[in-house]
């Protein structure tokens, strides 16, 4: 078997690399990780150097892949270690670059070893052990795999990988005829104030559409990436998405990407833009230029589950964050990365940082899918 390292995900191609892609999760095709390369929004300019692992058989056939990138700071990522990069540094060594395989701007958990099934073992153990030689040869402060929806923790931690615990908030469809149908699970009050959000929506004259496939014209895009820009000005003040990154994913991924648009007065106003598979809807960019109470609410998660109630779908992740999810029929959902730091001191200092995070985050769980659960429920809820 052989272990290599490429640095355009064009050499890999879409054939091989898809091939792998078992369960066509859209953050993990080919086409969308294509898209932030060929667009540079990931490039070694924005900090995200491609160094994706391949690993070939006898028969120089690519059996398992890792999207990787050496990373020259830790924007993008949602699995924040800046408090790790800050101590490392204070200590006197050089916290970047770092390796991580993770999917850049997208905080949804996913597969990060690519693979078929029967490979499994054999692509995690070899591929994981040729980053940690990787961070060894090269003198790296770590390498990390973020937002692994995987049981690895057999693999990954018996190779000395520490597993970090984070928290998102998701909702599942529990086989829902309509929204109705959700709404009367809910307790009295929350079932109350959605419906009141909903309806004054509907009175500020405001019309919400679904648009996908080829009906994704330029021209929506155009909108769409001003709405964004003006949205991340005000939150972070640097767009990391570039609009030819729009352009790429809505020619090529198109059957994937539902977006969500609000117009008033035949102009649009807002939009909010997911993608899809076949169990999941996932939220991820929205912007508007105006302010109006509930839209966001509206376009971001109820519009969601209106659209997994219509297609049968089970789950919604609505991106990182936001306890105000909750009393919105989002429910608290652990989340899982992986890291090496070959540092013996740092490892151990990270070591026992993490364990206690994971407390934490454990009893925040427990307690908001319990304490401020919003739905009629008769028994506790175990993570």
């Amino acid at each position: 078997m052989n272990l290599d390292i490429i640095s355009n995900i064009s050499k890999i191609g879409s054939e091989a690399w898809n091939n792998l892609n078992i369960n066509d999760h859209p953050f993990t095709d080919y086409d969308f990780l294509y898209a932030l390369e060929e667009s540079k929004s990931v490039c070694a300019e924005t900090g995200w150097l491609p160094q994706h692992i391949i690993l070939k058989d006898i028969d120089n056939k690519i059996i398992g892949i890792l999207p990787n990138y050496l990373k020259s700071h830790s924007y993008g990522e949602y699995v924040f270690d800046h408090s790790w990069a800050n101590a490392y540094q204070k200590a006197g060594g050089s916290y970047y670059p770092k390796l991580i395989s993770a999917i850049p701007f997208t905080p949804v958990k996913g597969p990060r070893f690519l693979y078929k099934e029967s490979k499994k073992e054999i692509i995690i153990k070899n591929i994981s052990q040729f980053m940690m030689d990787l961070a060894d040869k090269n003198n790296l402060s770590s390498a990390h795999i973020n937002f692994l929806d995987e049981n690895t923790d057999h693999i990954l931690e018996k190779k000395g990988w520490l597993k970090r615990v984070g928290l998102q908030f998701h909702w599942k469809n529990k086989g829902y005829s309509s929204f109705e149908d959700f709404l009367e699970e809910l307790k009295s009050s929350k079932r109350k104030m959605i419906k009141k959000e909903r309806d004054y929506i509907k009175k500020t004259g405001i019309v919400i559409n679904r648009i996908s496939g080829n009906d994704l014209k330029s021209t929506i895009w155009d909108q769409f990436y001003k709405f964004y820009l003006d949205t991340i000005d005000k939150k972070w003040g640097s767009a990391y998405l570039t609009r030819d990154f729009f352009s790429s994913i809505s020619e090529k991924l198109n059957k994937k990407i539902v977006l969500i648009i609000a117009e008033k007065d035949n102009q649009i106003v807002a939009g909010a833009l997911n993608f899809t598979d076949k169990n999941c809807l996932y939220g991820r960019n929205w912007g508007s230029k105006i302010d109006v109470p509930f839209l966001h609410f509206e376009m971001c998660y109820y519009q969601a589950i209106d659209y997994a109630i219509d297609q049968k779908l089970k789950v919604v992740e609505a991106g990182a964050q936001g306890h105000h999810k909750i009393k919105r029929g989002y429910l608290a959902k652990p989340t899982f990365s992986y890291h090496y730091l070959p540092n013996s001191s740092f490892r151990n200092a990270v070591s026992a940082f993490i364990n206690d995070e994971k407390r934490h985050i454990q009893e925040n769980i427990d307690y908001v899918n319990n304490h401020d659960n919003p739905f009629k429920f008769e028994k506790k809820i175990k993570s």
